[in-house]
């Protein structure tokens, strides 16, 4: 705390307490040992869990390695289909990007 010029604190939920609180979600009563701001460190699992999700920008079907073969031909089709679509979609927006100046 001396190298900082600022000092917060923050009073524990647990034990009505004050202790040296640097705004991290995991700081700790200095007494109990129990967490400042519980919520914060919840919220900041939630974050990073969302945040180490999966996504995709296209939304396609999805072909499963154990679907069967006809299935997997009709899901090539359609997964065709989509991309014909977004690419349409795209051309349109385009051209009218372009037509507005």
């Amino acid at each position: 705390m001396s190298d900082s010029p600022l000092f917060a604190s923050k009073k524990c939920p647990a034990c009505q307490q004050w202790s040296a609180w640097q705004q991290r979600p995991d700081d700790r009563c200095e007494h109990c040992g129990a967490l400042l701001d519980p919520r914060a460190l919840e919220s900041a699992i939630a974050r990073e869990a969302l945040a180490n999700q999966k996504t995709s920008s296209v939304i396609l079907m999805e072909i499963k390695p154990t679907d069967s073969p006809v299935m997997r031909f009709f899901k090539t089709i359609v997964r065709g289909g989509q991309l014909a679509f977004a690419a349409i979609m795209t051309f349109i927006l385009w051209l009218v990007a372009a037509v507005a100046g």
